[in-house]
């Protein structure tokens, strides 16, 4: 396929794109700042400038491709208005293109962070989502508004915390969850099977307007994860902030519909094969 991937210079997208690559797929990658995708130079990749805030610089991107990976996102930093405005209404002009071009395919990576709170249940793609701060917030609104458009087949990938190959993510984060409780655990995937889940959807039939929640099979508690880094425990000073991120994914669905199951099926695994 010819494939339009959105924020491919960022940490899911980047990684997504030399996969796609490697399956045979030719990439064409959404970027404001050409200079800045050097580093997806290669067989197989295309670029397209254009931003998600830009609905005609969308135009041309979508021309031509078979299915878009939309990955893009503004998380940390964001205030609640730049969040609304790229994860929101971005998402809605690349879907507005992307129907018009009669794209095939539309994925977009969402956050299990949609679901808000629930104590480190596990949480199925129907239960409900109340999620209270901009980010997840502002991905739910997207997906609402992509489960509505008629003309365009959207799948809803739900991410749990991404790490492996290579990012630093892990150890991004400590400074954030560094008041977390050490026995909170979080659900987590590894960008290989972030990858295996895109690439599935892309190639075999399934349902449409689906939402799937892509999750390894073991949830590690905090303290074990700030320990894959070398780093000691968090120490619980700040449990209230904590608890917008108490959500466990359940992945069954994904398995079920598709077939799919994790490379690294728990953090020990990706540790132990260097990953």
């Amino acid at each position: 396929m010819k494939i339009l991937v959105t924020g491919a210079t960022g940490k899911v997208g980047s990684r997504l794109t030399k996969r796609l690559v490697e399956h045979g797929h030719h990439v064409r990658a959404l970027v404001r700042e050409p200079t800045r995708a050097a580093v997806l130079n290669g067989p197989r990749v295309e670029f397209a400038q254009g931003d998600l805030l830009d609905a005609d610089s969308l135009v041309a991107a979508v021309r031509g491709v078979d299915a878009v990976v939309h990955c893009a996102a503004f998380f940390r930093g964001a205030t609640p208005e730049q969040a609304h405005a790229v994860n929101d209404l971005g998402t809605q002009h690349l879907a507005s293109a992307a129907r018009a071009a009669y794209v095939k395919h539309f994925i977009f990576t969402s956050t299990g962070l949609v679901y808000g709170s629930n104590g480190g249940r596990y949480a199925h793609e129907d239960d409900p989502c109340a999620p209270t701060v901009a980010y997840p917030m502002s991905k739910l609104a997207a997906e609402r508004f992509l489960l509505g458009i008629e003309g365009l087949d959207v799948r809803v990938l739900r991410l749990p915390f991404v790490y492996g190959d290579g990012d630093p993510h892990i150890a991004e984060a400590i400074p954030m969850m560094r008041g977390f409780p050490a026995a909170q655990r979080m659900s987590i995937a590894h960008h290989v099977d972030v990858s295996q889940a895109v690439a599935r959807l892309l190639d075999a039939p399934a349902p449409a307007h689906r939402i799937y929640n892509v999750v390894d099979d073991e949830a590690p508690d905090l303290a074990t994860l700030f320990a894959s880094v070398g780093a000691p425990p968090p120490d619980g000073s700040n449990a209230a902030f904590a608890r917008d991120f108490d959500v466990l994914l359940d992945g069954r669905r994904i398995r079920e519909d598709l077939g799919f199951k994790p490379s690294f099926p728990r953090l020990a695994d990706a540790l132990a094969a260097g990953a």
